[in-house]
């Protein structure tokens, strides 16, 4: 338990009806009720909430009208006494409470300290601390149910049963190793390290299988829309985003730099980037923006290709179907309320294995196929599935990766024949790798450094 009463404003900064400074620590109460004209808080029952007002100690005069709310220690997210004071939502109203505050001997609480604490003293574990914050900045509700899932220890579960697992397993070869009055005890010991190994190499397995899909729901498809100038790729984007955010005219080259906007399709966030459209041009302005479009090409993890219904297909065109080779790709013939002079089987031949839409987005035409073609690139079956457990943490996947291959070495040391203590150190590695997911193996600058990155008062 830590021992000073830490606080912090934990609405967003700006305008509102009500902000928030919350205090967690052994002197929150304390420290609460010198400042308020009301009720004594020390003696009022757990999780209430109470009208009063605040009184500046340095000027004896009201600082603000607030409801009060107590909560006793362990019963609440830290573990300690919290306290939250409601105020009103002003820029200096807020900022005014905070000093008062802190005069009173609170310290200002570090980014996540609300949420380290949870964790120290054993409220939450590590995978779950992670996960508020990627419920914070879930961009769509498939991504907030990942969060919310892990957030009540799905994952932290599944993880918990493999490491017990995988210690029944080390306990039991280390009790033959220590009594080896059976000649059979170095056999036994070799087939049940192989079936544990193989049942938890398998679930590992799995969840690296659904990774991919968990890793796109939490951070979002960096998605690029190319094509040549004046196809309808800013259209395009206004269709999705379902907002004019791009200027869409009959000028070749008006997009003159990148821009970006979170779009929802079919719970898939997309990180959606309009380009300037990839041409040679003398216009410098313009010129920058085909290289900024060149590099977003690059770093992205979905193309959408746009291309003229009513026009024949170019040299530019098939430059840029090279350039998307061996990318995620979905090929938009657009404008099809114009008549057809495009030849679409030639089109579907340069697309290969890829989606090919037809769309006349002026007319709102084909925006349904777009999203269902987007969704089912990157997503099978039902995404809701109720049986999945999807990790999508960064850190999480890298960790699961070194367990799998500490499992391989144990599993092909097995097949080797070589001596059950040598395969079981394998063994041991995996336990301790899985337990750096939940934290219970984790080293202290690595909590430091994770909790540096939420936000200020959570």
């Amino acid at each position: 338990m830590e021992s000073d009463t830490i606080t912090a404003i934990s609405t967003p900064i700006g305008e509102g009806a009500i902000a928030i400074v919350r205090l967690s620590g052994p002197e929150a109460i304390e420290i609460a009720n010198q400042l308020f004209d009301g009720k004594s808080l020390i003696d009022v029952d757990s999780h209430t909430i109470h009208y009063g007002k605040i009184i500046d100690p340095s000027t004896k005069q009201v600082a603000e009208e607030v409801m009060v709310t107590v909560m006793k220690g362990p019963k609440t997210f830290t573990r300690e006494d919290v306290v939250e004071i409601n105020c009103h939502g002003g820029l200096v109203s807020v900022n005014r409470l905070l000093e008062i505050v802190l005069a009173q001997g609170a310290r200002l609480a570090e980014p996540g300290e609300f949420t380290k604490r949870a964790f120290l003293n054993g409220r939450i574990d590590l995978s779950q601390a992670e996960a508020v914050m990627d419920l914070i900045r879930a961009k769509t509700d498939r991504a907030m149910n990942v969060a919310l899932k892990q957030m009540d220890g799905r994952l932290s579960q599944l993880i918990q049963k493999l490491r017990q697992e995988l210690l029944e397993t080390v306990a039991h070869v280390e009790v033959n190793i220590d009594y080896p009055e059976y000649d059979d005890v170095e056999e036994m010991s070799h087939q049940m390290m192989i079936g544990k190994t193989r049942e938890v190499y398998r679930e590992i397995e799995r969840l690296l299988e659904v990774a991919k899909q968990g890793k796109i729901l939490r951070e979002g498809l960096s998605t690029a829309i190319i094509g040549r100038p004046n196809v309808g790729k800013s259209s395009l984007m206004n269709a999705l985003v379902h907002e004019n955010k791009a200027i869409v005219t009959e000028v070749p080259g008006t997009t003159r730099d990148v821009i970006e906007e979170y779009v929802n399709v079919r719970g898939v966030p997309l990180r959606l980037v309009d380009t300037a459209g990839i041409r040679e041009t003398e216009d410098i302005v313009e010129r920058i923006g085909v290289e900024k479009s060149r590099q977003v090409l690059k770093e992205s993890d979905l193309i959408l290709l746009v291309l003229n219904h009513g026009e024949e297909l170019t040299q530019e065109d098939l430059n840029l179907f090279k350039a998307v080779e061996g990318l995620e790709v979905v090929v938009i013939v657009n404008k099809t309320d114009l008549p057809q002079k495009i030849n679409l089987e030639k089109v579907k031949e340069l697309a290969a294995d890829h989606s090919v839409i037809t769309t006349a987005l002026i007319e709102e035409k084909g925006i349904d196929d777009l999203e269902k073609a987007i969704s089912e690139t990157f997503f099978e079956g039902d995404l809701d599935a109720g049986d999945l457990t999807y990790v999508s943490n960064v850190r999480h996947i890298q960790l699961l990766k070194q367990a799998l291959q500490a499992l391989s070495d144990a599993m092909e040391g097995m097949e080797n024949q070589m001596p059950i203590d040598l395969v079981q150190i394998d063994v041991t590695r995996t336990w301790e790798i899985l337990g750096e997911i939940i934290g219970d193996t984790v080293h202290e600058s690595l909590i430091d450094q994770l909790f540096s990155q939420f936000c200020l008062g959570k």
